[in-house]
């Protein structure tokens, strides 16, 4: 390798001790040519991977803080829902605070209610005949009063009633209205293992919580409950039935589901207070979730009269009617304007009736009872139910062409 004179800068030999140019003194560490670039290179690249390093350790460290960023504010997202959540309230569009106070469970709801359900069976002449539900809702001294439908020991001889424990007991048929489809039976008073608590479903509300206890398809699955929403209140429907044809009641809708067995049995909201019967349920193959009940206001309003086993009064005018759009108008030869669309027609009046007595006659079209409109026969049936024995109605008739108005006394019914 050449090296350099310190003093002069020129060029001498590994063994001179003395440079030949200047004559100073040769020092041993003398840096040659190569040694000298190959250090500064070493030099810069260890430089440059210092500041490559640098850059790389600063990148990691943004890195490093984005994520702990995005960590806490994922953490405080969740402590706000955990914090709202445990307030129980939900907010909505219109910026208002709901409560939620119901639990889970309706557990205590049914402990109150359960022994007094009972399934019903009856039978005539030693054949089973029908079976559905009931609920034990008065004891005295003597008995304790069952209420079920008509329809579930209409035509029976005999009654036979398994509670909750599984024991059987005889029951008596009291009394019981068609029309309303309620029943009341009666046990002995030492036979009773509960009582149901009485409500009241005028104060209840659509969307409240209800549950139904019965008896479904057979005595295999007594005692089932099932859960749901009153889903409406004050529900007409008609009903079709063999002995009173088809005619109009109002009733309780919910989504709980009821199924042939649950007949009679008791309809409760969350207090573990009945408020309807169940009775019927509307089943197609398009529909689900709709079932029906008796407003139990509607049953103890009559109860009395059943538990003494008199016949309900309903009021009687004397007609048959048919529906206005029934081929039989045709067949009367009755023709009508554009004006009466609606309305039930007069087939019959009975001699010395109410109706014979206030002047009705074969082929008028009644279009309303009072102020409310008449819509079919059912309608009409349903409109005269809500008045009393001995009230004086107005009946608007369509006759000839001509409205008239005429003043009906009602009478009672034999049914």
């Amino acid at each position: 390798m050449k090296k350099m004179c310190e003093k002069c800068g020129n060029e001498i030999s590994n063994d001179d001790k003395f440079c030949r140019t200047c004559g100073a003194k040769v020092e041993k560490k003398q840096i040659n040519l190569d040694e000298k670039t190959e250090l500064n290179d070493s030099k810069k690249k260890v430089k440059t991977d210092n500041n490559h390093k640098f850059k790389e350790k600063l990148k990691s460290n943004k890195n490093i803080i984005f994520i702990i960023g995005i960590l806490i504010i994922c953490l405080c997202i969740l402590f706000a829902c955990f914090t709202l959540k445990s307030k129980n309230s939900v907010i909505y569009g219109d910026h208002k605070n709901v409560s939620i106070t119901e639990t889970n469970t309706i557990s205590e709801a049914i402990d109150k209610v359960y022994d007094a359900v009972v399934y019903v069976e009856s039978s005539r002449n030693g054949r089973a005949l029908s079976s559905g539900s009931g609920f034990i809702y008065k004891k005295d001294n003597e008995y304790g009063y069952i209420m079920t439908n008509y329809h579930v020991v209409e035509n029976s001889d005999s009654v036979t009633i398994t509670m909750m424990s599984g024991d059987d007991v005889k029951a008596t048929f009291v009394g019981g209205d068609a029309y309303s489809d309620v029943a009341v039976l009666k046990i002995s008073a030492d036979k009773v293992p509960e009582i149901a608590s009485i409500g009241d479903s005028t104060k209840s509300k659509v969307g409240d919580t209800v549950f139904t206890i019965g008896t479904p398809i057979d005595k295999e699955y007594m005692g089932t409950v099932t859960k749901g929403i009153l889903s409406n209140k004050a529900k007409t429907i008609t009903v079709s039935s063999e002995n009173n044809g088809t005619y109009k009641m109002d009733v309780l809708q919910t989504d709980a589901s009821i199924n042939p067995g649950n007949s009679g049995g008791p309809l409760v909201n969350i207090n573990g207070e009945v408020i309807g019967i169940t009775s019927m349920k509307l089943v197609t193959t398009e529909i689900e979730g709709m079932g029906f009940a008796i407003p139990i206001e509607v049953a103890m309003n009559n109860v009395e009269n059943l538990e003494n086993g008199k016949t309900t009064e309903r009021p009687f005018i004397g007609v048959s009617l048919y529906d206005l759009d029934n081929i039989m108008m045709y067949r009367y030869g009755i023709k009508t304007d554009d004006t009466v669309t609606e309305g039930t027609v007069v087939a019959e009046v009975e001699k010395n009736s109410p109706a014979d007595k206030a002047g009705i006659k074969s082929k008028d079209i009644i279009t309303a009872v009072g102020d409310e409109k008449v819509s079919d026969s059912a309608s009409f049936q349903y409109i005269l139910y809500k008045y009393s024995v001995g009230d004086t109605i107005t009946l608007k008739v369509y006759r000839n062409g001509k409205e008239e108005e005429l003043k009906v006394k009602l009478g009672k019914s034999d049914n």
